[in-house]
């Protein structure tokens, strides 16, 4: 079976090179394109078997499975161009979070799905988003639940919890990284630390504060309970965290989801 990717900038990307690192499609039947060509090619020299098509209509009728990674509001034109490609025995799977599964339905005639990614997944780790059309074939749904098994965990949602379900597992990886490296600036600046040996110290704390987690041994409120012993030096470090911290949070899921609402207020006009 081909499988096609449309769109090889960041998450395209990341996508296609998880694929491949982990054996879920052979190389010789992927086929990618992109609106700059030669972004595509530069993937070809890193997996010399994949096929790059200048043609998004032959992609498409060449591919089965179809992957379109590209901005959210230019999914709608290249869905009503290449529409007749799309034939029942296809699926479209977009990865954008503003498009929903029925909006790619209510223009196509194939199986339609939704893939939410994340950077983790790069890593063969990370949960990835799934959503699937009324209309996808469940043989289909297997395939594409199979398929992303292999470079992340699968999780279903519904529509309702799109937004904050990408903030977390999307969007985490960032504000956590930034939240790092504030937390890197502040020993550098407080104390005799170097930003080298900073980094490192919390690069691997990070690790195994994952590996914690992943093998089941405490979960995050134990955690606290382990390290923060009562009139400690953790203890005072958790009191300057919720004294200043506030609703910073609250704050972040308000932000992106008026961010989400004006590019939802744009795919309507553009669907219907």
């Amino acid at each position: 079976m081909k499988v096609g990717i449309i769109g090889t900038g960041n998450m395209g990307r990341i996508l296609i090179e998880a694929l491949m690192e982990s054996s879920a499609i052979s190389p010789s039947n992927l086929i990618i394109t992109n609106r700059t060509i030669e972004k595509a090619y530069c993937l070809k020299d890193q997996y010399p078997e994949v096929n790059v098509y200048t043609q998004t209509s032959q992609l498409i009728r060449e591919s089965s499975l179809i992957f379109i990674c590209v901005k959210p509001l230019d999914i709608y034109s290249v869905l009503s161009q290449y529409k007749p490609y799309f034939t029942r025995g296809k699926c479209a799977v977009s990865i954008t979070s503003p498009i929903s599964v029925d909006q790619l339905e209510s223009v196509l005639d194939c199986s339609c799905a939704r893939v939410i990614p994340s950077i983790t997944n790069r890593a063969l780790s990370g949960v990835s988003l799934l959503s699937f059309g009324k209309n996808c074939d469940e043989g289909w749904q297997r395939l594409i639940y199979e398929k992303i098994s292999s470079i992340s965990t699968p999780v279903m949602i519904d529509e309702n919890i799109t937004r904050v379900s990408s903030d977390i597992v999307s969007c985490g990886p960032a504000f956590f990284s930034f939240l790092t490296q504030r937390f890197i600036n502040g020993a550098v600046e407080e104390t005799e630390i170097d930003q080298e040996t900073a980094t490192i110290l919390a690069s691997e704390m990070l690790i195994g504060l994952g590996e914690l987690l992943k093998k089941e041994i405490y979960t995050l409120p134990t955690l606290q309970e382990k390290v923060c012993v009562k009139g400690g030096i953790t203890g005072e470090g958790i009191s300057a965290l919720e004294e200043n911290l506030g609703d910073v949070f609250q704050k972040l899921f308000r932000a992106t989801h008026e961010k989400f609402e004006e590019d939802l207020e744009g795919t309507r006009k553009q669907f219907g």
